[in-house]
């Protein structure tokens, strides 16, 4: 399968909530799909969408990574290496929610780097929480896969997102190279059995300034929709009487490790 080439998926957001009572939502939303060392030459190119600088869509590498405005690539490469993954370094793809007027939120921006050779080698996947922390699982991709077949993948839970969903979990990962089609679907696992299934779907959409024109009206004011619809579930569950999970102290890091 080709690398991908930046672009747009348009497409849902979905959670649903198994134990101890039923929840579910579905949001429509679109991502961006973009070659982090080509995010010069997408600023370039496009009068709507900017790198690092003020536009109606933009990546600002003070979302992601590190935080502090220095390169995501760099930030991303770095995982890898610390994961012994540093060959999968040799392209890097985010998908993510652009800046909208000035504003994001990415609850989960996940990383395809591929190898020297074209292969997608690893995923990256950096979660954030509504307490301004965040975490990277660098999970490496199994050996051997066949072409088009999904990755599957898997990581013991590191880090506090949801009050109501307690720190002894399992996320199990399946996720579709990026291609005409988008598909992520985690599973969350937690000692009673599974508990949450969490998915992104989507179609793509050419990178273009009108597709950019085009997200902006089908789904307006998206990223203020985001943190807003976080904590309207929120609401939801507490008054379902879902338990609450105190944040706990931060964990040091680790990384995740490819299913078997």
């Amino acid at each position: 399968m080709p690398m991908p080439s930046s672009c747009l998926y348009f497409g849902h957001v979905t959670h649903a909530r198994l134990r101890p009572f039923r929840h579910r939502f579905a949001y429509g939303v679109f991502s961006m799909l973009v070659d982090l060392d080509g995010l010069a030459a997408l600023d370039r190119d496009s009068r709507l969408f900017g790198y690092n600088r003020a536009r109606l869509f933009s990546f600002h590498d003070a979302d992601h990574g590190a935080r502090d405005g220095s390169p995501t690539a760099d930030w991303v490469r770095a995982r890898l290496a610390a994961a012994g993954l540093g060959a999968a370094c040799a392209r890097i793809y985010a998908l993510c929610f652009p800046r909208i007027l000035g504003y994001v939120f990415n609850p989960l921006t996940v990383y395809f780097a591929y190898d020297a050779a074209g292969q997608l080698a690893a995923i990256v996947y950096e979660v954030k929480n509504t307490f301004g922390e965040q975490h990277a699982y660098a999970v490496g991709v199994p050996a051997g896969r066949a072409p088009g077949a999904p990755v599957l993948q898997r990581a013991a839970k590191l880090f506090h997102v949801s009050p109501f969903i307690g720190m002894a979990a399992t996320y199990r990962f399946r996720v579709g190279e990026p291609g005409e089609r988008l598909s992520i679907l985690i599973r969350e696992d937690v000692p009673e059995g599974e508990l949450l299934v969490a998915s992104q779907t989507g179609r793509r959409r050419a990178w273009s300034d009108a597709a950019l024109l085009s997200a902006f009206f089908r789904y307006p004011l998206l990223t203020a929709k985001v943190i807003g619809a976080i904590h309207w579930e929120a609401l939801r569950l507490w008054l379902k009487g879902a338990g609450f999970h105190p944040r706990p102290a931060k964990e040091a890091g680790a990384t995740g490790t490819v299913a078997r």
